[in-house]
């Protein structure tokens, strides 16, 4: 059996905690594995790592080993450490899931489908470390993991109580995850922290900008507001109207730029007397408590004043 006897570090030694439990929302570590059962002889499987949204790992399906993204991807872990737990989520997670469901006729899981899991821990305000391990099954909740047993989900129905008891005569699996989630898990997200704090902590100021898009229909405006640039990801954009906010301002997806930082754009669909006055406000951990806010107004006027600089130099040259 590989070696796991990790023991939990002093939490004394981390410098870095202060600063990630002030925040108000717990900081996690995870894996992400998904397993696509294409047919009996094509199986692919993709995992990642993740602290919060920011991926530090990967997996080379042809070389079956761990891409590790960041120079910080092993936190405080030795080489042998790593290792082992390369070999371990080689052997335990892959070759038994596809034993387990490809050649098992109990399973009564038919070709082709999907398996979605998530594992790992999360750091949360005041120290508390809590971890978790869910599995789904083409999108829907199948299993978790819990008190040391496969908990069915209600979603998975008959197969996922069927999954659980050929699962539950495995007692050594389960005290290998069972350590792998309460000790080793809590270690590494802390040493993670610890030897990724200068890119984990690092702020960058968002810019923003406004444009108008399609018209919504006759006599109407879409307003937008673009938000680029911003790490880390948590942001606040709204169209405000004085100190009021307007509950028609819709949010896009959070879109990565090539840098790590983030971009968001949020649109205001109003009548288009009553864009003036409209104002779109950002708040951002970088920005120091002072919110950006760009005014609708002032962009219409300064876009009059351009094109009456460019029509009055096109009429003189």
């Amino acid at each position: 059996m590989l070696s796991l006897s990790l023991l939990p570090l002093p939490f004394s030694s981390l410098s870095f905690l202060p600063f990630f439990t002030a925040s108000q929302e717990p900081i996690s570590f995870h894996l992400i594995q998904i397993s696509s059962f294409v047919n009996s002889t094509w199986i692919q499987y993709h995992g990642s790592g993740w602290v919060d949204d920011l991926q530090i790992h990967g997996w080379n399906s042809v070389a079956d080993t761990a891409i590790f993204l960041k120079p910080w991807s092993k936190g405080n872990f030795s080489d042998v450490e790593i290792s082992d737990l390369v070999e371990l989520f080689r052997v335990y997670t892959f070759a038994f899931i596809r034993e387990m469901l490809l050649s098992s006729p109990k399973s009564k899981i038919l070709d082709p489908f999907e398996i979605q899991g998530i594992a790992g821990c999360e750091l949360h305000p005041g120290g508390a470390i809590l971890s978790f391990l869910r599995g789904a099954l083409g999108g829907l909740d199948f299993v978790s993991f819990r008190n040391s047993s496969c908990v069915p989900a209600s979603e998975g129905g008959s197969r996922a109580q069927l999954v659980c008891a050929l699962l539950r005569p495995y007692g050594d699996i389960f005290h290998i995850v069972k350590k792998l989630l309460y000790e080793t898990c809590p270690r590494f997200l802390l040493g993670v922290l610890e030897a990724g704090k200068a890119d984990l902590q690092r702020q960058v100021k968002p810019e923003a900008w406004l444009s108008s898009g399609p018209s919504p229909g006759p006599g109407r405006l879409l307003l937008v507001c673009h938000v680029s640039g911003f790490y880390p990801k948590p942001v606040w954009v709204m169209w405000m109207r004085g100190d009021q906010e307007q509950q028609g301002t819709q949010r896009g997806d959070f879109l990565p730029n090539g840098d790590g930082t983030w971009h968001l754009r949020a649109t205001l669909d109003v009548a288009a007397g009553e864009a003036a006055g409209l104002a779109c406000r950002v708040k951002h951990s970088s920005l120091g408590g002072q919110d950006l806010v760009l005014y609708w107004g002032v962009m219409v006027l300064c876009l009059v004043i351009a094109l009456g600089l460019a029509l009055w130099f096109w009429r003189h040259r």
